[in-house]
């Protein structure tokens, strides 16, 4: 084990895949010279040269070179600097990566993995941290993962590369600078489509994803002072989603409390709840709640960003309130 910051383990995943497979290729906006707009990339293009390269700023482009260099039989992974700005790209991360295995009848594979940045927690404003995993979730084809750990960012990611499947890695600029441990083994993989229990509880599960379970944890410490033990499942994978890991949780606790960073209309968090009512309606002992960002575009303040994102005095105040516990 090492310890190392969330980016970094972005940063050694993508040199132990370069590493591990000549079909490797990476690029996106300053991802080559610059070492990447936040560093994920820093010193790739000096290793491994004309792997790793720039590209223009256009979103469109820089996927569909991806879609078509993965078709053709490499494993591009390219990097789209925030989520927000894949909506430039959703033809071909929608349209075309998540269908052409479909309707080749099996014969084409695109294993393209997209890297994403989301809810910057920042200040960065409307346009620049938004948690739009839930688009990306429902379209068939797709698999979505959002790493919370420095060593999910590391497994998950090397997980996204070698699978023959597009893969839209959602990392979290919020996490950027926290530290963890991470297996130094060069073949530390984390199986796409399994969730985490992060901590165990008897009274409450709380399920979360990216940027929100640190802070789910925290709540869960925080409501333990008060007599409340919460089970916190990290996801991590959005799709497919862990429905076993949910389903035994919350028919132990009894209670469901989805934490996330995105609104609440037609969400991950929504879906969490369908499969609970659907599969574990008779161990409910109260209805399933959604602690969420109210739904509105989130602010440049930070005061009021602080305010708009669940922070851990919110959870702990659900977390009471869902076990009838005093606030």
């Amino acid at each position: 084990m090492t310890v190392l910051k969330y980016w970094q383990a972005v940063n050694l995943a993508l040199r132990e895949e370069l590493a591990h497979d000549e079909r490797v290729i990476l690029f996106g906006e300053d991802v080559a010279a610059p070492g990447g707009a936040f560093g994920a990339s820093k010193g790739l293009m000096e290793e491994f040269g004309h792997r790793v390269r720039d590209t223009p700023i256009s979103e469109g482009a820089i996927t569909g070179l991806g879609v078509g260099a993965a078709a053709a039989g490499a494993r591009p992974v390219v990097e789209i600097m925030f989520a927000d700005f894949l909506t430039l790209a959703m033809d071909q991360v929608v349209n075309q990566a998540a269908k052409i295995h479909y309707m080749s009848g099996g014969a084409v594979q695109v294993p393209l993995t997209v890297r994403t940045l989301c809810g910057a927690h920042r200040g960065a404003g409307p346009q620049h941290s938004q948690s739009l995993e839930a688009w990306l979730a429902a379209v068939p084809g797709l698999r979505v993962v959002a790493p919370a750990t420095a060593a999910d960012a590391k497994g998950l990611l090397k997980s996204a590369i070698r699978s023959p499947d597009p893969v839209v890695v959602i990392e979290s600029l919020a996490l950027w600078n926290q530290r963890g441990e991470v297996p130094a083994d060069a073949d530390f993989l984390i199986p796409l489509g399994r969730a985490a229990v992060r901590r165990e509880g008897s009274d409450l599960t709380v399920v979360a994803w990216g940027a929100a379970v640190p802070r789910a944890l925290a709540a869960a410490e925080a409501a333990a002072q008060h007599g409340v033990e919460v089970e916190v499942i990290d996801l991590r994978s959005l799709s497919p989603l862990d429905h076993t890991t949910v389903l035994a949780s919350v028919r132990n606790t009894g209670r469901l409390l989805v934490v996330q960073d995105a609104v609440a209309p037609c969400s991950v968090g929504s879906e969490v709840v369908r499969v609970a009512v659907a599969d574990a309606f008779d161990h409910l002992r109260s209805a399933p709640v959604v602690l969420c960002p109210p739904f509105a575009p989130v602010p440049f303040p930070a005061a009021l960003t602080n305010r708009y994102f669940p922070q851990v005095e919110d959870i702990v105040r659900a977390a009471q309130q869902l076990t009838g516990a005093l606030v």
